[in-house]
């Protein structure tokens, strides 16, 4: 951690869904120490977690020679902190604007397909775009809010 309270945790893995444990740790750590409450940072793992599964399992297509990149950072921009979180795969990528709606009446009973629906409901800010090494990138933001009394 800086002496301004910025801090970067940086996590680098393998497509494996027994990595998803470690990468809840992790976030947990970050999002108390940030200062989310206990629902913040629940919400916040359900985002990373949905991210992460969509790396694996779409992004890389579940090839154990792709590697999934999970960076935090906090910062302190105003008198309000932030969480960010950079979920990018090693895929081919996709065009963010083709996502269906989850919420249509074809789509009601779908097993699948509401992840980055959730993780946008989840987080304050949420961007989904090509990264420039290569693979999609999303890059999800939390603000903490002060506890009320």
């Amino acid at each position: 951690m800086t002496p301004n309270g910025h801090q970067i945790v940086r996590l680098e893995f393998t497509s494996a869904f027994e990595m998803l444990d470690f990468v809840q740790v992790v976030s947990d750590h970050v999002s108390h120490s940030v200062g989310l409450d206990d629902d913040a940072a629940h919400w916040v793992s359900v985002a990373i977690r949905e991210s992460v599964i969509n790396a694996i399992k779409h992004g890389n297509r579940n090839d154990a020679s792709k590697h999934v990149f999970v960076e935090f950072d906090t910062a302190r921009p105003s008198d309000v902190a932030e969480l960010t979180i950079r979920v990018r795969d090693q895929g081919e990528g996709f065009d963010p604007g083709i996502l269906v709606d989850p919420l249509a009446p074809e789509n009601l009973l779908k097993s699948s397909g509401r992840g980055i629906f959730l993780i946008r409901n989840f987080m304050d800010d949420v961007q989904l775009e090509r990264a420039p090494e290569g693979g999609m990138e999303i890059r999800m933001l939390k603000r903490v809010l002060p506890a009320t009394a």
